[in-house]
């Protein structure tokens, strides 16, 4: 037995290269010729076998479970014929040849190694990046990396399952370029045949690809049946444009055109949205919107957003989800930041274009031509030192005109600052003045004012260990006391051009101005107490409770208000929170408002959240405002039974008995692809509704048929979750 072992070895010392053949004897026979070590010389060959036979001069035969290796490729077989100076394999029998995460196998191969080519009859291949795999009549292999199949088909389905496929007359792969290109393709799915093209290109890998993305299938009650087909134009990796064209049955054709850019120092999105003419409202719809950011170095930097449509009732037209639908007020801006460590500056311009709903008229906005803003923060011996300020040039075409400068220089010291309690008095000047300009009809004379504010914060933090009857969490207890002091200052005359209520939230109530923006700056003489307590589990960290309750106490009352007299009550609402983390599936938040002077809830919600698993949620919700507001919200999405999962949200008014918006859809998810029916009807006005319906095939890893439910589920679902195998970066899921 040992003398055949040392005849097979010098058998296969002839057909190695140099390198190999001065390795030693004994290694070579410890290895049984099995796995031998990979060739140190690029084109070296080396063979296993259990039978190795030399014929005329070069010529090896080798049988019994071949196995060749070279430079990175591997050809398993029944059998192998190697011509050593031609460098060619006639492999036979169970062939399986595997280079560049792709394998191929079949019948019999033919091959050469130097030149990379071959064929190899009755292939079957898998592409290792998705599991990706199809057989074919016939493989050439047309240079390193490069195959071409004749009558084949691909998938991704799992073996076994042929649920769809792409058919091509010749599909061609280069796992160099990472590219595959199908002539005459048509897609089956069912055996039913969906899509066909001429001709095709995609992605191997998870890179950009210039081509058309799958096409999108709607209807909606404004605009009748629509498809969306898109073509992504990948122009460099850091370059691309996307054109789609969106045909609406009642209104005609409307060009979507995207164009992204991404370089070292800037960044941006361009759109430009055109219908023309719109049959049904009898004019051309343009919309333009251009988002740039530059880094223009030395710290600075600049951002441009504009927006803009050709007219009121565009996005009540031709959106396609509740948040474009809603759209008031559209921005156009351009910012100049500086930021320099210790202080930042900026410069702003901004305006509106304000779309008008003639059931609900809202306010145009002022413009800001500019808005100059510094603020900076230091710290000497111990104090917080800052300042805040703003020039702002207000314009409005009707409403009063005005330039506003702002100054507010702030000192903070924290006499007491230890990791369970502190204690920091603050005293901030704010200075206000007007220049009053053009629609000053009441000639009003210029104003100034200055009020001097005082605060003082303070609060303790107290832990105990082994709460909830010895549970390992951590319980705290934290009572927080705010004292704030603003002299009265009569406003009346002023103008105002950014001030509001601010809620009245726990934030809010650690704050010392009752208004937001810097036109209204209200009397104080008021306390804060509030107390909160956290349950902390040790072993994650997450907060499975929080109780919070506070209340404001008015010493003397409040004097500047903007709507309604002052109110000569010495305490506010009372605010209490109850949220948390029950366990990982439970998740709950709710807020309630009570008024302790009339004794009656001035608002509350609560939102209870239940997420066990990916697939599983549900959301519930309830709102709640006196006189005001009462809306009940339930979304979820639940498997019904094997692979099928339900979806749908219902947000319903009770104070207005209407519906605000309703989802109902069903999904399929299979091994391979995925289908999805969803309908959802919302409101785009005060008495207007839009009603769309979306039915999606999936193809998993390679297209998407139809019109796209996705982002509507996402924002209408909480905690939606896509089952399928997830789309890789647009827009390589579709066809290219």
């Amino acid at each position: 037995m040992l003398s055949r072992s040392r005849a097979i070895a010098c058998s296969l010392l002839l057909m190695v290269p140099v390198q190999a053949a001065a390795e030693s004897l004994q290694l070579r026979l410890d290895r049984t010729f099995k796995r031998l070590p990979p060739p140190v010389e690029p084109g070296a060959a080396f063979v296993s076998a259990q039978r190795i036979e030399a014929r005329q001069g070069d010529l090896i035969e080798a049988s019994g479970d071949v196995e060749l290796r070279q430079d990175g490729r591997v050809v398993n077989a029944d059998q192998i014929t190697y011509a050593q100076k031609r460098q060619q394999v006639f492999a036979r029998g169970h062939v399986r040849l595997e280079q560049a995460s792709t394998e191929v196998s079949g019948p019999s191969l033919q091959m050469d190694l130097e030149q990379d080519t071959g064929v190899m009859e009755q292939p079957q291949f898998v592409l290792g990046d998705h599991a990706a795999r199809g057989h074919a009549e016939q493989m050439e292999m047309a240079g390193e990396n490069r195959y071409t199949f004749h009558s084949a088909a691909y998938t991704t389905c799992p073996a076994g399952n042929d649920d769809w496929l792409l058919n091509v007359s010749r599909l061609e792969l280069d796992r160099t370029t990472e590219v595959g290109v199908a002539h005459h393709a048509w897609v089956e799915f069912k055996g039913v045949p969906l899509l066909y093209t001429p001709w095709m290109d995609f992605a191997l890998n998870n890179d950009k690809r210039s081509g058309f993305l799958g096409p999108i299938f709607g209807s909606t009650t404004s605009g009748g049946a629509e498809i969306t087909v898109p073509y992504f134009w990948a122009i460099a990796p850091n370059l691309d444009a996307t054109f789609a064209p969106r045909i609406i049955s009642k209104r005609g054709v409307q060009l979507n055109n995207e164009f992204r850019y991404l370089q070292r120092k800037f960044s941006g999105e361009i759109n430009v949205d055109i219908l023309t003419p719109d049959r049904l409202a009898k004019r051309d719809r343009v919309r333009f919107a251009l988002r740039h950011k530059q880094d223009l170095g030395r710290g600075f930097s600049a951002a441009v957003n504009f927006n803009g449509v050709s007219d009121d009732a565009y996005y009540r037209d031709l959106a396609s989800d509740v948040k474009d639908s809603s759209q008031a007020n559209l921005l156009r801006e351009g910012v100049l930041d500086y930021t320099g460590g210790w202080w930042n500056a900026s410069a702003r311009v901004q305006r509106y274009q304000t779309l008008q709903d003639p059931e609900a008229i809202v306010a145009v906005p002022y413009r800001r031509l500019p808005q100059l803003n510094l603020n900076a923060r230091q710290t000497f011996a111990a104090a917080n030192v800052a300042l805040a300020g703003e020039y702002v040039d207000y314009r409005h075409p009707t409403l009063v005109n005005a330039q506003r400068l702002v100054l507010r220089p702030s000192l903070a010291y924290a006499l007491l600052s230890e990791p369970g309690y502190f204690l920091t008095p603050k005293l901030e000047v704010h200075y206000t003045d007007y220049a009053l300009g053009k629609n000053n009809v009441s000639a009003q004379s210029d104003h100034s004012r200055t009020v001097p504010i005082f605060s003082l914060d303070s609060g303790l933090i107290l832990e105990r260990n082994d709460a909830l009857s010895g549970g390992d969490f951590t319980q705290t207890l934290e009572p927080r006391a705010y004292y704030v002091r603003i002299p009265y200052r009569n406003q009346t005359q002023l103008p105002n051009f950014d001030s509001a209520e601010a809620p009245f939230t726990f934030s809010q109530m650690f704050t010392e101005n009752r208004f937001l923006g810097n036109d209204r700056v209200g009397d104080a003489n008021m306390g804060t107490l509030a107390l909160t307590s956290r349950i902390i589990a040790n072993g994650d960290g997450a907060e499975r409770l929080r109780i919070a309750v506070a209340e404001r106490f008015f010493f003397t009352p409040p004097r500047v208000n903007l709507v309604t007299p002052g109110d000569s009550n010495f305490r506010s609402d009372i605010l209490a929170t109850l949220s948390g983390q029950v366990n990982k599936a439970w998740q709950m938040d709710g807020q309630m408002r009570y008024n302790p002077n009339l004794g009656y809830t001035q608002n509350y919600n609560f939102a209870a959240h239940y997420h066990p698993e990916a697939g599983k949620v549900l959301n519930l919700g309830y709102r709640y405002t006196r006189d005001a507001l009462r809306q009940m919200d339930v979304s979820t999405q639940w498997p019904l039974g094997g692979r099928w999962y339900g979806v749908g949200r219902f947000n319903f008014s009770l104070r207005d008995n209407r519906i605000l918006e309703e989802l109902a859809g069903l999904e399929y998810n299979a091994a391979c692809w995925a289908v999805r029916l969803v309908a959802q009807s919302f409101a785009t006005a005060t008495i207007e509704r839009t009603t769309g319906v979306f039915v999606q095939l999936e193809l998993n890893d390679f297209v998407r048929i139809g019109s796209d439910p996705l982002d509507a589920l996402r924002k209408s679902v909480p905690g939606y979750s896509t089952l399928g195998s997830e789309p890789r970066p647009a827009p390589v899921e579709g066809l290219r």
